[in-house]
């Protein structure tokens, strides 16, 4: 298992020290990954809108071939979601 984001790997090892993380953080500063697999588009917040990570997860099997796709990941419920497909 493998996490994503924008962040600087400094950031991440604070971040997956802080929550216990089971899983590597990657740095994907450039945001090219992220951009490939449609997590960055627009969001709205506060009547504002502007772009930045669409919270997506994406499970993938040995083979390489994405066999689900969880849009619009709510934390506190995609763990149980996950343990389901997995």
């Amino acid at each position: 298992m493998l996490g994503i984001s924008a962040d600087s790997v400094k950031s991440h090892a604070g971040f997956a020290q802080k929550y216990e993380l089971p899983f590597h953080l990657l740095s994907d500063l450039d945001k090219s990954v992220i951009k490939a697999y449609g997590a960055w588009g627009e969001k709205k917040m506060a009547g504002k809108t502007y772009e930045g990570i669409l919270r997506s997860t994406f499970v993938i099997d040995e083979q390489g071939t994405i066999r689900k796709v969880f849009e619009k990941v709510k934390t506190a419920e995609h763990g149980t979601e996950l343990l389901e497909v997995m």
